[in-house]
């Protein structure tokens, strides 16, 4: 079975009234007006705009240290945020975040896999802590772990799994709750490129079985520009740059004004200047490296 036969066949759908590829059909999936968080007296978010289209594939990009995690986590509900700064489907993340949470599905930078349970364990885990229903538990768990491809190994321990499988593992731990939206932050980070572009194969055949919206943030420009309908590039709190890959080299390849062609990366390079290279502080290296560690 492909895997585009196994998500259609295998994910249950709940995001009736959205046909694929054409967002704008209901509410938007995300929506910042404001969003603003502050360790201390650090910003890491400071007035970000941004809206996330149903039913597209968004890459918001950017150095470590922009800010992307923490936008995420508080879209996630995982960070507090004032009420009217953040919304998903509609929904307010400060005043409805159990509602919010029913729509989401994350997986995070840091490994939530147990090593010591089963692929079939740790979904079953997953759809526990999601309130899928008890009747239908079994049946979604299977589903999930057909969708990206772990169906045979799944009554191995996770501490088996090579790299990919992990990810693999953590997307069908993200889908046994059938998301209408399917947050991802950095989720091919350590992988070889095989693996990469398996992971990714069953991300686009669910999303495009079930038509979920897909926020994902990646430091693989390639991947950036493959995958994703549009993108943010964010650097010191705020968003500096949105489009369409196409429409963000075709940019910059005019206001160089000569006749080069120009990568996502150049892109990246043009909005990012030095926090490229400098972006981001000790535990953001420290959280990197171990989480490529553990998957590699």
């Amino acid at each position: 079975m492909t895997p585009t036969e196994a998500a259609r066949d295998g994910v249950p759908d709940g995001r009736a009234g959205h046909a694929p590829g054409h967002p704008g059909r209901e509410e938007a999936a995300v929506a910042c007006t404001g969003l603003r968080y502050a360790f201390g007296e650090s910003v890491a978010v400071d007035g970000l705009d941004l809206t996330v289209r149903a039913g597209e594939v968004f890459g918001l990009l950017g150095p470590n240290g922009a800010g992307k995690t923490t936008a995420i986590r508080c879209v996630t509900t995982l960070l507090p945020v004032p009420k009217g700064m953040a919304r998903v489907f509609g929904l307010d993340v400060s005043a409805d975040r159990m509602r919010v949470r029913r729509l989401l599905g994350y997986v995070p930078q840091q490994l939530s896999a147990d090593s010591g349970l089963t692929g079939r364990e740790n979904v079953s885990l997953f759809a526990r802590v999601f309130d899928v229903p008890r009747r239908e538990r079994r049946a979604r768990v299977a589903q999930a772990l057909e969708a990206v491809g772990l169906t045979d190994a799944a009554d191995r321990l996770a501490k088996t799994y090579s790299g990919g499988m992990v990810r693999r593992l953590e997307l069908a731990q993200a889908l046994v709750s059938a998301p209408r939206l399917l947050i991802l932050d950095e989720p091919t980070i350590g992988l070889d490129p095989i693996a990469r572009t398996v992971v990714w194969e069953h991300i686009m055949a669910v999303r495009a079985a079930t038509g979920m919206t897909v926020l994902v943030t990646t430091h693989y420009m390639d991947e950036a520009d493959q995958y994703c309908e549009r993108v943010a590039l964010m650097h010191q709190g705020g968003i500096r740059a949105l489009g369409t890959p196409r429409e963000l080299t075709d940019d910059l390849r005019a206001r160089r004004g000569d006749d080069s062609t120009p990568t996502l990366e150049d892109v990246f390079r043009d909005v990012a200047g030095s926090g490229l290279d400098e972006g981001g502080e000790f535990s953001d290296v420290r959280r990197t490296r171990n989480t490529a560690s553990r998957v590699g």
